[in-house]
């Protein structure tokens, strides 16, 4: 079971201090959703967790892949996980592994194409190398912090426009409702992968990604560094960054939109012109 990451650029270029790290995360990623393909066809192990949100024995398979492979690139780099229990170790360290083995469980379970494995490198509560791949359409998106963001290997940048009139917006349908009632907007679907709907502004695909509560680390951490990477921005509706590895590595509301488009959304929040985002009911609100 083997996919080499042929096609994808050398991530992080020559000389630099991620190269060594980003070469097998980027081989790791690829063949982690060969993996859960590969197990999705010859039929799933399903259960549901406390949280009442589903899991495979792919998800738990995969997991177990990614942190073996990680572990063995970098010994010294801790791990937070969906799928892991978190011992609260990693508070302390310097770098960790953020990862989510499939994000988008549902989709994934019901033979949907929007879920992807996602994986960054975070350093001091930022993320600093990232890899998202999405098997079913064979997209693999990469970002090292000051060098951009591809889509297999070709630059992406996210949308320049700044009229939130017409904008293309996904999340989920508490959170479009309240939005902007006074704006016409372009509705998308949800885009059941969390991160892959971020990854989606990120190449412009989407103007803005709504965020519903009780998102974690795992679900951010790489499209964040993508869509940063890409000229864009995940923020609070606060306008504040995302941080992590805190002691809840668990967040409110968020938006995601090119850089113009998020100025205009944050400045009519500011002005009172936008409603409040729509709270959480529950661990498991729609993100």
């Amino acid at each position: 079971m083997s996919v080499k990451p042929s096609g994808f650029p050398d991530p992080a270029g020559p000389g630099s201090d991620l190269a060594d790290l980003m070469r097998p995360l980027v081989a790791a990623v690829a063949q982690a959703g060969a993996m859960a393909r590969e197990m999705r066809d010859a039929g799933l192990a399903t259960w549901t967790k406390e949280n009442d949100s589903p899991v495979t024995d792919a998800d738990m398979a995969v997991d177990g892949f990614l942190r073996e492979r990680l572990a063995a690139a970098a010994p010294d780099v801790a791990w937070l996980s969906e799928e892991s229990a978190d011992t609260g170790a990693r508070l302390g360290a310097e770098r960790l592994w953020v990862v989510d083995p499939i994000d988008g469980t549902r989709a994934f379970m019901a033979g949907g194409a929007d879920w992807a494995v996602s994986a960054a490198l975070v350093e001091r509560g930022r993320p600093v190398a990232a890899a998202l791949y999405a098997p079913a359409s064979e997209e693999m998106f990469l970002a090292v912090r000051g060098q951009g963001a591809t889509l297999n290997g070709a630059p992406i940048r996210a949308s320049d426009r700044a009229a939130l009139e017409g904008a293309r917006v996904a999340g989920p349908t508490a959170a479009l409702d309240a939005f902007h009632p006074k704006v016409a907007l372009n509705r998308l679907p949800r885009v059941r992968s969390l991160a892959l709907r971020l990854a989606r502004v990120a190449s412009g695909e989407i103007d803005i990604a709504l965020v519903g509560e009780n998102a974690h680390d795992w679900d951010l951490a790489a499209a964040d560094l993508i869509v940063e990477e890409a000229a864009g921005r995940l923020a609070s509706h606060a306008g504040e960054p995302i941080l992590y590895n805190r002691l809840v590595p668990r967040h409110g509301a968020l938006l995601c939109a090119g850089l113009p488009l998020i100025a205009t959304v944050l400045a009519a929040r500011a002005s009172s012109s936008l409603p409040p985002p729509v709270p959480g009911t529950t661990p498991r609100a729609p993100r």
